[in-house]
């Protein structure tokens, strides 16, 4: 373990007692938002992006640890692990490292190689390797190895024996693979071909060539899926001739006979065990990074997407646009409880289309409906553009906003909606959610899996477990970020809780239903299954607005609730005064009596009292508030209205590898190619550009028989 600390510590630049810390909490079974967020002292205060990192790391280390020691047995069960061996596996930084120092010894089918030492070949192949100055012609020595009961009838027979034993030792060789490997990875192309004559998707790739080194990720994802639906032939190519002269530098000792024939042993090694398997390694490596990175995109890209600032406590109307089966139609209080539902078919004529306008004008009416959310899939055009006709003749204001729908039907046709709303049928569930997704995105998007929410590329194409878990810890730290009300969050919302599952989730809810609000975090604990660990890790992340204690609609964690107590009375307040908004004055009160004086006082670290303090002074608060406002509109763009050099404002929907794309008011996003984002070199959007953010961007050129619109934040500057 302490090799491991080392490590970790050297690679991430941190403390060698924080690392130790760390892996402690995780062991005991602390989650990385507790950790992240109550523990601050111990680990030198990492946020829970490092702290997932340093876990995934530690993961693959005490992997590699444990691979490590599975070689080193099967080899000295084979009594062939010297000192020299076992400290070249120790030393192994990669698992690709520690298999290529096995391949030698691990167990294998019958090869070419296997048969000729079963021959007796072996010592032939070593003294023609050795190539020795003093070896006689190969044909004279090659005779002392003829044995017809072996079936080595003549000279030719023992020495094509030792040329394959030759090739095998060649291809196991864990330094000759290491540097074709290397070679390849900063010489070697990959090259794609049509598999046939066909228009498709991938006809970029039809006739395409690239270095390894230069290949981007979504490009080797888009090559693996073409060749997957049999459009694309693809190979991995470079110099034979340099790749052998690789081979010969660690093989080839001198100029004689004996190297000639390892020469053409190690041709035949090339062409017969190492090409096609270092090739396979190679784009099952680009496929692995391309993979982290594209699933690091995701992460990247749902983070901000679950982070959007609610339009909270309005009541609003979700349209979930169709066309055969109408538009489904959910009006929702400002808590999110369903008022109205209808269907209105806007689409099937314009005498329908004036009836759906009079029978929405009566719901807002009737309702108070200050906001429209619209979703972005099949009929979405229509319908906005029915929805602006209709707010035009609206005596009140009421703004509207294309949400993304991805997922909606997902979550409409699941165990968990029917259980919401057993008197809804799947179309209208989508409707509610989408109106939910304007008012609460968080507590709506938990209910969806992460993979269905669409802010990804090629993710059905990712090892599915790697993304799972990241995408899962992507949710649950922002849930935890936010805080989660006790007393009115779903099942759903709470399992994402820290320290909670589905099991506790649901018995919270259930203990609830059957006993009332809570009315202190303390209760908690009569909770069934929800026992001491679970309290400590949940606990702080739980809010009760109008509790009996202030402290519970905080994330002040009651462990610490002493503590603030202590601070607020060193500074001369009262625990009332969290409520009455009459604590301005106290960071400058704790400047003044000293941060590590009033720490010491209180018994806690001065991380935790920095963070009790801004809990004390906006107690509930909701970190997305801070964020800027999403945009509602009242009138609709049509791509026939672009026009070049026009300067827009947009919302950034997406963040992928070559560019963002932007929700400018028009049905059609609008793509920023990377080059368009800023004048200084940036290696991926996402150093400077998240999902939900407001931008200003100028048009450069829109295609409408395409649906293609170009544009350019830097030109709009």
């Amino acid at each position: 373990m302490d090799k491991i600390i080392k490590t970790l510590a050297a690679e991430t630049g941190r403390r060698e007692d924080h690392i130790r810390n760390v892996i402690a909490l995780l062991d005991e079974g602390s989650t990385i938002p507790f950790i992240a967020r109550y523990r601050k002292e111990m680990h030198g205060s990492m946020d829970d992006t490092a702290l997932r990192e340093l876990a995934d790391r530690l993961g693959y280390l005490r992997n590699l640890e444990s691979r490590k020691l599975e070689v080193k047995k099967s080899i000295e069960n084979q009594e062939k692990l010297t000192e020299e061996l076992a400290k070249e596996i120790d030393d192994a930084k990669t698992l690709t490292e520690v298999e290529d120092l096995y391949r030698p010894y691990k167990q294998k089918r019958r090869t070419r190689a296997t048969v000729a030492k079963e021959k007796g070949l072996e010592p032939l192949a070593a003294l023609i390797f050795s190539q020795s100055a003093s070896l006689p012609a190969l044909s004279n020595l090659a005779e002392k190895y003829i044995d017809e009961e072996k079936g080595v009838l003549n000279s030719e027979d023992a020495l094509a024996g030792a040329s394959d034993i030759i090739a095998e030792f060649i291809s196991d060789s864990a330094d000759i693979r290491k540097v074709i490997r290397e070679y390849f990875l900063s010489h070697g192309s990959i090259v794609s071909q049509a598999a046939k004559e066909e228009e498709s998707v991938y006809m970029h790739y039809y006739d395409f060539q690239q270095t390894l080194s230069k290949l981007q990720g979504h490009q080797v994802l888009a090559l693996n899926r073409g060749e997957k639906e049999g459009f694309l032939k693809i190979a991995v190519e470079a110099d034979k001739d340099k790749v052998l002269d690789l081979i010969y530098k660690s093989t080839v000792t001198s100029s004689s006979e004996a190297s000639d024939f390892v020469k053409t042993a190690a041709q035949d090694a090339w062409d017969r065990l190492i090409s096609s398997s270092i090739k396979n390694e190679l784009r099952s490596s680009l496929t692995e990074e391309a993979s982290e990175g594209a699933i690091h995109n995701f992460a990247l890209n749902l983070k901000p997407l679950l982070m959007q600032p609610p339009v909270k406590g309005h009541i609003t109307m979700g349209l979930d646009p169709g066309y055969k089966n109408g538009c489904k139609v959910a009006v929702i209080d400002g808590t999110g409880k369903v008022l109205d539902t209808c269907v209105v078919y806007p689409t099937f004529s314009e005498k329908k289309k004036k009836e759906a306008i009079q029978t929405l004008s009566a719901m807002i009416r009737k309702n108070k409906v200050e906001h429209i959310a619209i979703g972005n899939g099949t009929a979405s055009r229509e319908t906005e553009q029915m929805a602006v006709e209709m707010i035009r003749g609206l005596s009140s204001p009421v703004s509207y906003m294309i949400v993304n729908e991805a997922g909606a039907s997902v979550y409409s046709a699941s165990k968990l909606a029917a259980e919401e709303f057993p008197q809804f049928d799947v179309n209208l569930r989508s409707a509610v959610s989408i109106a939910r997704r304007l008012q609460d995105p968080l507590a709506e998007l938990v209910k969806i899996d992460p993979k269905a929410i669409g802010v990804g590329q090629y993710q059905h194409d990712m090892p599915q477990k790697r993304l799972d878990e990241s995408l899962s810890g992507v949710v649950e730290d922002c849930v935890n970020a936010v805080g989660v009300d006790l007393n009115t969050a779903s099942p759903a919302l709470l399992q994402r809780v820290s320290g909670l599952n589905a099991s506790t989730a649901g018995n919270i809810v259930a203990y609830r239903e059957a006993n009332g609000e809570f009315t202190n975090r303390k209760q908690l604990l009569k909770v069934p299954k929800l026992g001491p660990k679970a309290f400590e890790q949940s606990a702080g992340f739980l809010r009760i607005p109008g509790g009996k204690n202030l402290l519970d609609n905080t994330g002040v964690h009651p462990e610490s609730y002493k503590a603030a107590e202590t601070l607020l009375d060193l500074c001369g307040y009262d625990i009332k005064a969290v409520s009455s908004g009459t604590l301005q004055e106290l960071p400058q009160r704790i400047r003044s009596l000293g941060e590590s004086k009033l720490a010491e006082k209180c018994g806690i670290g001065i991380p935790t009292l920095q963070d009790i303090a801004k809990e004390l002074l906006k107690p509930g608060r909701d970190p997305r508030d801070e964020l800027p406002a999403p945009i509602l509109r009242t009138d609709i763009l049509e791509m026939k209205d672009l026009k070049e050099g026009m300067i827009l404002s947009g919302t950034v929907r997406n963040v992928i590898d070559f560019g963002v794309f932007v929700d400018i008011g028009v049905h059609q996003d609008g793509l920023v190619h990377i080059s368009e984002i800023t004048e200084k070199y940036i290696k991926h959007p996402s150093e400077i550009l998240s999902v939900g953010d407001i931008v200003k961007v100028s048009v450069l050129s829109v295609d409408e028989k395409r649906k293609r619109i170009s544009l350019s934040i830097k030109q709009a500057k």
